[in-house]
């Protein structure tokens, strides 16, 4: 055949192939990551307990079907219209159904509990929580139900009771709800005792702490609405854990040991019920000691552990006990450079380091029913992995996931059968049964949802820190039509902050699908994760102490450096955009490295530390009196006049996070330099703007970028 016809039907099928292709609108990129474009799983798989049968949702969470472990063929156990037929309810799915035995089911509708069996198709009301009830939480056996309403703590008792167990008529005195604002690993203010002879909780009083107005603006005049936020080196809130006797339907309440204002956290109970154990932590958040108090009288017994540094302890984790039988417990501790794990006896003593690893140990899965193997997930030696392992009370570790990526793991109760759920660089998710052996069984392997899509490619790699020693993991998301021979514009996305890490080995690598889109529109978009970004350990992250932004930047300019070094990227067309500690970022970079980048949008940025919160504020920075240079050296307000290129910057109007005077006292500062700048609110949305409203966000960022980028 002629060479010349091969070359034109060659180039008619590419053509043809690439005009076939679909493209990703911003609305999909936004909106159907984890819808559309979402993986096929087991979706919200479930053990039965006490079996090797589990159940998952089909048909967009309205079918139960099951399976068991030796015949992955399911059938239907039951539909939304069954329960809502039985029930007389209108349940749109199966969201947060919890298992009450083998065959019985616990569902919620508008506060109300109903059990369903499952044999006999048939079901009723469990009980009724007032209108206003929240963080409603069910003891081990879910017979009792405490809940709060207000600052006030309730539960209602087998007889369907409500009983009072506070009635502060100071809003101030708030208790059964999160204390310290969520930190140190705190989610909820509620603690059932295994046998539910006790309900403790925590209190905490907010007298003192300054109250700071938010505008509603649906309101005819507008409205002023207050919220407590402790600002860095101001009054903050003071702590309690109160423990309720249900028999003597009295509290008594423990506080903390030096200071009123120190934190309490990390609370769990002993399996006898004998004793609670509560991390005391000082406000300097640097000497933390865990202690052992007398549940009935609250009287303190003694300290169990004790752990100081010269930057920063964090407890995140309350102590874990693997045999319900022993008050022996397992504690997480970085100490040594690296979350691992510890057993130690109820009297304080090591009984065995249990992990030695030099990656970051994250959280414990639970424990075989002998008490002898505790399976918890950590990074492994590739910080962007997150497997899964298990460690016996010998120390002996088994890693249990055998591929690459980023799992989650569901184990049966009589932990014979591990449900394995990952995806990686290549894999969009695969779902795996092991048995006790570990070996493996493929349930379900995901197709690739943006084939036929017009879809770009991501690169990890290394670079070196600005120490020169460190490695920084990178991604470059390239356009699906790249060229090496065209000189392309970047948009660089930055978070730089602790307990975030923006690249993972997981499908898409970690990176949001709007940047593919981004990538389409003629863009390389590149991330570092910065020295001070999670998953790498102590020292990577404890870098930022005492001077948030500094050693950040150095880092983010490496990869600027990297940047510039390839040959397709046209180095004076850089644009940066980050939110939160990444909209800090992004006005650090812009004001204090102005000639590295020509355009920022900064979203909900801190600009001055002492405007944050208390909680995570002093474990980074520590206060303005005892670190006055840090402080003044992190402002962005100090450094207005170097800006040279493009800024946006945007804020949730309702914003309790970062509150808006960050952002509205950057643009005086900028006024009164000056300088010219964008500004975009948006009106009552909080840190982060969610919802269909997100599409309108992104299209603010991206065309801002696109437009000023030229």
């Amino acid at each position: 055949m002629n060479k010349k016809i091969i070359l034109f039907i060659s180039l008619f099928i590419a053509t043809t192939s690439q005009a076939q292709l679909k493209k990703i609108t911003l609305e999909d990129g936004v909106l159907q990551q984890g819808r559309k474009f979402g993986a096929d799983k087991l979706t919200g798989f479930q053990w039965i307990p006490n079996s090797n049968k589990y159940v998952y949702y089909t048909d967009a969470w309205t079918k139960m079907v099951t399976a068991t472990t030796t015949d992955a063929k399911t059938s239907e156990l039951v539909t939304l219209s069954d329960i809502n037929s039985a029930l007389g309810t209108k349940l749109k799915n199966f969201f947060g159904v919890q298992w009450m035995d083998a065959s019985t089911i616990l569902v919620l509708e508008n506060g109300n509990y109903f059990t369903y069996s499952l044999t006999s198709k048939t079901g009723k009301e469990l009980l009724k929580t007032p209108e206003a009830a929240e963080n409603l939480t069910f003891d081990k056996s879910n017979q009792l139900l405490a809940f709060t309403e207000a600052n006030n703590l309730f539960f209602i008792n087998k007889n369907k009771e409500k009983v009072t167990v506070t009635n502060n008529a100071d809003k101030n005195i708030v208790s059964g709800q999160s204390i310290s604002r969520n930190e140190f690993g705190i989610s909820g203010g509620i603690f059932w005792s295994p046998k539910a002879t006790f309900l403790a909780f925590y209190q905490k009083d907010e007298t003192e702490v300054a109250d700071y107005p938010l505008l509603d603006i649906n309101e005819t005049p507008g409205k002023l609405v207050s919220i407590k936020y402790p600002m860095i080196g101001q009054k903050s809130e003071k702590p309690k854990v109160g423990i309720y006797n249900l028999s003597s339907g009295k509290t008594v309440f423990i506080k903390p040991r030096n200071n009123a204002d120190d934190y309490l956290t990390n609370l769990s109970w002993t399996p006898d019920e004998k004793f609670i154990l509560i991390a005391e932590l000082n406000r300097g958040q640097n000497d933390m000691c865990l202690n052992l108090y007398d549940a009935n009288s609250g009287a303190f017994i003694k300290t169990l552990l004790n752990e100081t540094s010269d930057k920063w302890v964090e407890p995140e984790h309350d102590a874990f006990f693997p045999n319900e039988k022993s008050n022996n417990f397992v504690w997480h501790s970085e100490k040594d450079g690296f979350q691992n794990l510890y057993y130690y006896s109820i009297d304080g003593k090591l009984i065995k380091k249990l992990t030695n690893n030099q990656f970051v140990t994250r959280d414990i899965i639970g424990a075989n029913p002998a008490g002898t193997e505790i399976y918890f997930k950590a990074t492994g030696p590739n910080p962007t992995n997150m497997l899964v392992y298990k460690v016996d009370l010998k120390g002996k570790q088994t890693l249990i996931t055998k591929d690459e990526g980023v799992h989650n793991v569901a184990i049966s109760s009589d932990y014979n059968w591990f449900f394995d759920e990952y995806s990686n660089h290549s894999t969009p998710s695969k779902s795996l049964l092991y048995n006790k052996s570990l070996k493996a069984t493929t349930l379900l392997e995901s197709k690739n949802k943006y084939d036929g899509y017009e879809m770009g490619t991501a690169e990890i790699k290394t670079i070196k820190a600005a120490d020169g020693t460190t490695d920084l993991y990178t991604r470059l998301i390239k356009p699906s039509n790249f060229d090496a021979t065209k000189k392309y514009p970047v948009m660089v996305y930055v978070y730089g902050g602790p307990h975030a890490q923006m690249i993972t080995n997981s499908y898409l690598d970690g990176a949001n699908l709007w940047m593919y889109w981004m990538a389409e529109q003629g863009y390389l978009v590149f991330t570092v994760d910065n020295r001070g970004s999670d998953n790498r350990g102590f020292a990577f992250e404890s870098v930022i102490h005492g001077k948030c932004g500094t050693n950040e930047i150095e880092d983010q300019i490496k990869g600027v450096d990297y940047l510039k070094s390839l040959p397709y990227v046209d180095g004076n067309r850089l644009a940066i955009h980050g939110w939160s500690y990444g909209g800090f970022m992004t006005n650090s970079l812009m004001l204090r490295k102005p000639d590295a980048f020509k355009v920022g949008v900064a979203g909900g940025p801190v600009v001055d530390w002492k405007w944050y919160e208390v909680m995570y504020g002093e474990r980074y920075m520590d206060t303005p009196t005892e670190n006055a240079k840090g402080f003044e050296e992190a402002s962005l307000l100090s450094y207005v006049k170097n800006l040279k290129g493009k800024l946006l910057l945007i804020h949730g109007t309702n914003d309790d996070v970062v509150v808006e005077q960050h952002n509205l006292s950057l643009v005086k500062k900028f006024v009164e330099a000056g300088k010219q700048v964008d500004y975009f609110p948006y009106p009552m949305h909080k840190h982060n703007v969610g919802g269909k409203d997100r599409v309108h966000l992104m299209t603010k960022v991206l065309n801002y970028i696109i437009e000023n980028n030229k």
